[in-house]
């Protein structure tokens, strides 16, 4: 069988019993398991490892949960962590 599990957005529409047999079988599968996913009390529920795209095109290898991650992103970017709108140009007149 194999050994990796893909999931995009697992918890978008689940219930609270779904989600808990889905946290259940995650942390069974034998294999590893690459999560992407918005939700962070999932992610730190089942997360052991994060690979961040942070700003500028960098991407960070961190081990340990998701909130270790956003505690560590907040001690190196400082004021630069905190999310910011992004600001659109007007397009030019057509």
């Amino acid at each position: 069988g194999g050994n990796l599990l893909m999931l995009d957005e697992p918890t978008n529409d689940l219930d609270v019993e779904t989600l808990r047999c889905l946290e259940d079988a995650i942390e069974a599968f034998p294999g590893s398991t690459l999560v992407v996913s918005h939700d962070r009390w999932f992610l730190d529920r089942v997360a052991t490892h994060i690979l961040a795209f942070e700003g500028d095109s960098s991407v960070k290898f961190f081990e340990g949960s998701f909130s270790e991650y956003d505690k560590d992103r907040k001690q190196r970017l400082g004021k630069s962590a905190t999310p910011t709108r992004v600001k659109f140009r007007k397009l030019a007149n057509m």
